[in-house]
């Protein structure tokens, strides 16, 4: 008896484990990537932005050295140059939205918020889009100030010389589904030019993989006194915000609080970093951002779409939102002398190799359901993916794991129940597996069956 009770202890140990004994299968392009991305091409951008003197959103328009105008038509030019190289692979356009100062008190005048937009169309899912997106705008320490040098290098020049790289890079692949990249303006008057683009894509009909949203991405000299050059936090909410009653009724039986499309993106960024850039140390902050603050992934957020904000792991507040001065020999301002460019050149990979993972896997399965209450088992089922696909891949984890812990790989069925497996102790989801190899996002069940 005590000898048949090891066994089974052993044998359940090793089921829930075998996952890990498995090598994981990468893709050499995927390291084509990250070897293409260059500092020198981030740092010039940065530098490039920084010296129009302020992007406030509501500063010159018409000059061609100053101001967010003179910002977003170099921006604009970046992508059209890109897409030149690519013979016209990149659809170019400005999207924009009249605000008022009726539509927030850091509006000081009316005018456009204008938005930069790049699209990669894709050769077999061409509606289905993952966004990558910096800001344009800057501001001193008074949002409503136009006129103030504001030169923004971190905040965030460094996320939209991110985004311009990324689009440099991703470019020369052919992808299934499509890729946006971002250029918003309006983020520190209230997330306008996000608002914009969210509604652009829900009235067009997008189906939109994730947003990554890339808000400071090149500072390693926290004023907590830390330098971490390796270090970022990958902010994500836990449920989505157009969740229907019956949705919120079924996590209090059966789970799912922290397991929404935008944490499953969050979590299938953390494991693409740690496969393919092991030296990287993601974070995955269980928060939709900063204590108190936003982002421009907010605004997808709002409408239903998943979506993360990428950033460095420890701020400056010195060189955020500050007048450029020395006060009590400490200097503040966001200068480009605060910039890592080696460390924006991580974050910026981090980004073009989720972008190109996600936009070269299958889509996810809908409608995926779980079963097996009061059985030593777990019973999955799903509805089939279109497409050129290897099959799926159930995931599942402890319910106090913040990231998927097991997996196995189960062909291309429809269901599938876990043998030996007490339903109750862990969290369960389903991911497509394209014949390429690459996944999609994990899909966490939204209905039971019996």
């Amino acid at each position: 008896m005590k000898r048949n009770y090891l066994f089974g202890l052993l044998s359940g140990f090793i089921l829930l484990n075998s996952s890990q004994t498995f090598a994981q299968e990468t893709d050499s392009r995927i390291y084509d990537i990250i070897q293409k991305i260059s500092a020198d091409s981030i740092e010039n951008s940065i530098r490039t932005l920084a010296g129009f003197g302020t992007r406030n959103t509501f500063s010159d328009t018409v000059s061609d050295t100053r101001g967010i105008g003179a910002a977003r038509r170099w921006i604009k030019s970046k992508f059209e140059n890109i897409s030149g190289d690519c013979e016209n692979c990149l659809e170019v356009f400005y999207q924009k939205e009249l605000v008022t100062p009726e539509d927030g008190e850091r509006i000081p005048h009316k005018a456009y918020v204008v938005n930069v937009v790049a699209i990669q169309k894709g050769s077999k899912y061409p509606n289905r889009y993952i966004i990558m997106s910096g800001d344009i705008d800057s501001r001193a320490s008074n949002a409503t100030d136009f006129t103030t040098d504001a030169p923004g290098a971190n905040d965030n020049a460094s996320g939209m010389a991110g985004t311009i790289e990324a689009a440099r890079v991703l470019s020369q692949y052919d992808f299934e589904n499509s890729i946006v990249y971002l250029g918003l303006s309006g983020e520190e008057q209230g997330l306008f030019g996000g608002q914009a683009v969210a509604e652009y894509a829900k009235e067009q009909g997008w189906e939109i993989i994730g947003v990554l949203n890339n808000d400071m991405i090149g500072n390693i000299e926290g004023v907590d006194g830390i330098i971490d050059n390796r270090s970022f936090r990958i902010f994500s909410e836990p449920v989505s915000q157009t969740e229907t009653e019956r949705e919120r009724r079924m996590r209090r039986y059966y789970g799912g609080e922290v397991d929404g499309i935008s944490r499953q993106l969050a979590r299938y960024i953390h494991k693409t970093t740690q496969t393919y850039m092991p030296e990287m140390n993601p974070m995955m902050i269980y928060r939709l951002d900063r204590f108190g603050r936003g982002g421009h992934h907010r605004p997808f957020n709002d409408l239903g779409f998943a979506g993360v904000r990428i950033m460095e792991a420890h701020e400056n507040y010195n060189r955020q939102h500050q007048d450029i001065r020395e006060e009590n020999g400490i200097k503040y301002g966001d200068v480009v002398e605060g910039v890592n460019f080696d460390y924006a050149k991580k974050l910026t990979a981090v980004n073009a190799i989720n972008l190109a993972s996600l936009a070269w896997a299958p889509p996810a399965p809908g409608n995926v359901e779980i079963g097996g209450a009061v059985a030593p088992a777990a019973k999955l089922k799903w509805e089939k993916v279109n497409g050129n696909i290897a099959g799926y891949k159930i995931y599942w984890r402890d319910t106090t794991s913040p990231v998927w812990q097991y997996s196995r790989f189960v062909g291309d069925v429809t269901e599938f129940t876990l043998e030996g497996i007490v339903i109750d102790n862990f969290f369960f989801g389903v991911s497509s597996v394209g014949a390429n190899g690459f996944e999609s996002p994990v899909v966490f069940p939204s209905g039971v069956f019996r």
